[in-house]
């Protein structure tokens, strides 16, 4: 999982120059990266070639692949069918959406990562079906939903953890079919909307506050089954949907029959994958979509029996092969007959087995980027020197200087305190020393929902919102809390939950 992960990158978004037309382009690519970099409309389109070698069985296979990776163009940002999304990644038929990773059909979208379907929100992780909604992480069909966890098909509320169809409800958990609590106790309409005046969620320092509350009760009073899983059968993992037969996978819905997974979708009989779509019968991928019968696939959609792809689409029979589209039979990206292609295949094949390449995935040295600015330091971080003694590459950051900005600490408390000319204003992150800035429609948008402003980051944001999943991926020995059976769950000590239960007895305890 480290090794592939190292493949996808998370670091900063850059402006810089497509290569081939000189225009300012958006991209987490840095201008020194060691590929040319184009912008999306010249990148698909038919106005250069990618370069191609010749095999020498003298050379690693994997040294090889390097120098053609190195001279082959990939394109500003994954993603394709978008409106108003430059500055986004891993982005899919989606509109206006700012400074965003991994969405699919998503509109008016801001600040959030592994979102689908989602609308009018901001600060969303791993959401789906959602709307006006803000800081919600691993929330499905909600709207009108803040600061909230592991909730389904609620509305209006707000602090909600574990929770199924709630409606007006604040600081709860494990509610069911439930309306207008607070802390877990009922109360007419008319009580709750006369008690929910005492809790300030417009003020910062008041919202502190209320974070902590929420949190210990989480720790002390929530009921937590051993793992999140939905609709599965004969799984072994964490986060899966309506999945079947899946082992050690994570963040996995609609699949069956595949193992050692980290996000992915629709999947069957996929091993050792990165974020598959639609993959069957694939193995050792990282962004392999639509993909059949591949081996070491990275950044590939909709090819088929083919192996050591890197940013190729609709091609099939090709071999050690960059940036192809709609190519068969090719080999390092030169074109061969049907029977030279089985022919040479098998030599490399036979070669990389002698140097002990065969089967492996590309090496860490061949990285889009640092270990630091991927998603392996998101889920399994590592310091400079444990990544380098793993073979990794580390990219040393610069802090930037910046003039005239104003500390995210320096804002003002409530937004009502706020004036429209905060849209003009650079903001410096206190913990990243990035700076960031609040647009006009994201400044609607908290006035509105009476929010804040946030005082760091985007990026820290979404770092700090994907450290409960981090906490929550390693298979842990315990005991049932109620029942006192052995259990195996997903829940880190540091978390410091205290009601950890067995199936059988959450559903008794919270149903």
């Amino acid at each position: 999982m480290k090794h592939l992960l190292a493949f996808w990158p998370f670091g900063k978004f850059n402006k810089r120059l497509c290569d081939k037309s000189g225009e300012r382009i958006i991209s987490l690519f840095p201008k020194d990266a060691r590929f040319p970099v184009y912008s999306n409309k010249y990148w698909y389109s038919d106005d250069w070639a990618p370069p191609n070698l010749e095999y020498n069985p003298s050379k690693s296979f994997f040294d090889q692949m390097y120098e053609l990776q190195s001279k082959t163009p990939r394109p500003m940002q994954l993603g394709s069918n978008n409106q108003n999304c430059d500055y986004c990644d891993d982005v899919w038929q989606s509109k206006n959406c700012y400074l965003c990773r991994s969405l699919l059909e998503c509109e008016n979208v801001s600040y959030s990562y592994r979102t689908i379907r989602c609308r009018d929100s901001y600060d969303l992780f791993y959401c789906f079906d959602t709307e006006q909604s803000y800081d919600c992480i691993y929330c499905f069909k909600v709207f009108n939903v803040k600061h909230s966890f592991y909730t389904r098909d609620s509305f209006d509320s707000a602090f909600l953890y574990d929770c199924r169809d709630a409606r007006n409800c604040f600081m709860c958990w494990n509610l069911r079919h439930r309306s207008y609590c607070i802390l877990n106790e009922q109360y007419t309409k008319e009580v709750y909307l006369e008690k929910i005046k005492q809790f300030n969620t417009g003020s910062k320092l008041e919202l502190k506050k209320i974070f902590e509350i929420f949190n210990e009760h989480i720790k002390e009073d929530a009921v937590h089954r051993v793992d999140f899983n939905t609709k599965t059968v004969d799984g072994v993992g964490n986060y899966m949907t309506e999945c079947r037969r899946c082992l050690n996978s994570y963040f996995f819905e609609e699949s069956e029959n595949c193992r050692y997974c980290y996000r992915g979708l629709q999947n069957k009989e996929t091993i050792d994958m990165i974020s598959p779509f639609r993959c069957e019968k694939c193995a050792l991928g990282c962004l392999d979509q639509f993909g059949y019968n591949n081996l070491c696939c990275l950044y590939t959609t909709s090819c088929r029996y083919s192996s050591y792809l890197d940013a190729c689409e609709e091609c099939e029979y090709c071999f050690g092969c960059v940036g192809l589209r709609k190519k068969k039979y090719c080999i390092l990206n030169k074109q061969y007959s049907e029977e030279e292609y089985k022919s040479l295949v098998e030599k490399i094949k036979s070669d990389m087995k002698n140097r002990g390449e065969w089967g492996k995935f590309f090496p860490l040295s061949t990285a889009y980027c640092g270990y630091n600015l991927s998603l392996a330091q998101m889920m399994y971080p590592m310091t400079k020197d444990e990544a380098l003694e793993f073979g990794a590459k580390w990219e040393e950051i610069v802090e930037p200087h910046y003039e005239d900005t104003i500390s995210g600490d320096d804002l003002s408390d409530t937004i009502d305190q706020v004036e429209d000319s905060i849209i003009k204003q650079r903001i410096l992150c206190p913990e990243t020393k990035l700076s960031y800035n609040i647009t006009k429609e994201e400044l609607a948008f908290y006035r509105e929902h009476k929010i804040p402003l946030p005082r760091r980051h985007f990026d820290y944001r979404t770092l700090e919102r994907f450290k409960p999943f981090s906490l929550m991926v390693t298979p842990q020995k315990g005991t049932c809390h109620y029942c006192k059976k052995e259990i195996e769950h997903y829940y880190s000590p540091e978390l410091g939950f205290q009601k950890i239960s067995c199936l059988e007895c959450y559903q008794q305890e919270v149903a």
